[in-house]
């Protein structure tokens, strides 16, 4: 049965799930009075201790670095099925994900070095990352221009000599506010004259090379996202060696379709944690509060709610399920329909449930005394992030007239 979870799966999955009620959980005040005392002393883009603390603790236990697709050097390998409802539990605090090697956009990062890189490449910065002794960040996004589409990319890679001399204005860098932020990939174009989806290229960016400017961070609904942020870099002639470009010149759109698979998965599976915390958050404040004479929890809008986000979230769970089990057996292009359809329906859903929580909350829930408010800010970003609603609908009926087209037969 598709929604069945293999015994390697079970394992993890109940390990995990005490991992959270010994550790996670109880932190979540400690971690948010951390970051509130790094912010009131003027620096919160550093280490919160608690996750410094608790990284040992989980590396200890077996559950680091669960994400990677296939083995290397001793890390075990792991199907898309087989991840996602441990990348689930992750959703349910925002901030889990680092405690356990396994937080955006490293994960992806690390794919891509795994994928694409040279042995030296994996050597200088795969290694470090799978250790966790640094993070990353991928740019690709940019303010000038329409970012949902990927050949619009202004940034430009020019080859001098032995180099590769680097020009651009990026910004939604995520993860690129934390000190160990040591290396970045980006995507800018290495040949403008040609075809349109050979033009791009990836290039590997130690953070410290001169000409690298991190601006400013950039605000999500007034959260900065400390201490890792989505930050504005600016790049000028950045010189990095040749020897730093990924697969080769012109490869950079290829690599990125290769790369935003898995983290747009990755994004969904968390955002049915997130969605499934606020469910539970809606339930337990609908039976606490009495209005009007009965508690809210009997009152029959609030069942339709209750009822409607169940649906909602089993539906999206099982689409992310197919999607995840057609991406291990027949290839990520190929379950590229898949893939678009999860990505439209599960941050939706994620963003109607919360906001349902957020209104069983009343003023309570959009305020600073609940996750809601920031899990609405994340939700609705990740309608946005690794490509719009309106470009996964559009590749999604591109795809069914393809496949009408093909089945349809000649007039008589």
């Amino acid at each position: 049965m598709l929604g069945d979870h293999s015994a390697k799966t079970q394992d993890l999955l109940q390990r995990l799930n005490a991992f959270f009620d010994a550790y996670i959980y109880p932190n979540e005040e400690r971690y948010a009075r951390e970051l509130d005392a790094m912010r009131r002393e003027g620096d919160p883009w550093r280490h919160v201790p608690v996750v410094e603390e608790l990284k040992p603790v989980a590396r200890a236990a077996g559950l680091w670095n669960m994400f990677l697709p296939h083995e290397y050097k001793g890390v075990p390998g792991i199907s898309n099925r087989d991840y996602a409802p441990l990348c689930e539990v992750m959703g349910r605090v925002s901030w889990s994900g680092e405690v356990f090697n396994c937080s955006a956009p490293d994960t992806g990062n690390m794919e891509t070095i795994e994928r694409y890189g040279t042995e030296e490449h994996k050597r200088q910065w795969l290694d470090p990352l799978l250790a966790g002794e640094i993070r990353s960040a991928f740019l690709m996004t940019e303010p000038a221009v329409a970012s949902s589409d990927a050949t619009n990319i202004q940034c430009t890679i020019r080859r001098e000599g032995d180099e590769y001399v680097i020009n651009g204005r990026k910004w939604f860098s995520s993860g690129a506010g934390v000190p160990h932020c040591k290396i970045f990939v980006v995507m800018g174009k290495t040949d403008p004259e040609a075809p349109k989806h050979q033009q791009q290229s990836m290039v590997l960016v130690p953070r410290d090379t001169p000409g690298v400017t991190v601006v400013r961070p950039i605000h999500v609904f007034g959260y900065d996202d400390a201490p890792h942020g989505h930050m504005e870099i600016l790049l000028e002639n950045v010189r990095v060696p040749a020897s730093n470009i990924l697969l080769g010149e012109g490869r950079g759109f290829e690599i990125a379709q290769g790369r935003l698979g898995p983290g747009r998965i990755h994004h969904c599976m968390r955002s049915i944690g997130a969605a499934e915390r606020a469910l539970e958050m809606m339930i337990d404040r609908l039976r606490s509060r009495v209005a009007f004479g009965r508690p809210l929890s009997e009152q029959s809008i609030w069942h339709e709610r209750i009822a409607e986000s169940r649906c909602m979230i089993d539906q999206a769970r099982l689409l992310v399920l197919n999607a995840a089990h057609r991406m291990d057996t027949v290839g990520n292009k190929e379950a590229r329909a898949e893939i678009a359809m999860i990505k439209v329906v599960a941050p939706n859903m994620s963003c109607k449930v919360v906001d349902w929580a957020i209104q069983a909350h009343g003023g309570g829930g959009v305020s600073q005394d609940f996750w809601l408010a920031e899990a609405y800010a994340h939700q609705r970003t990740v309608r946005i992030v690794d490509g719009p609603d309106e470009v996964h609908r559009n590749a999604i009926a591109k795809l069914e007239i393809a496949k009408r087209a093909a089945r349809a037969t000649p007039a008589a």
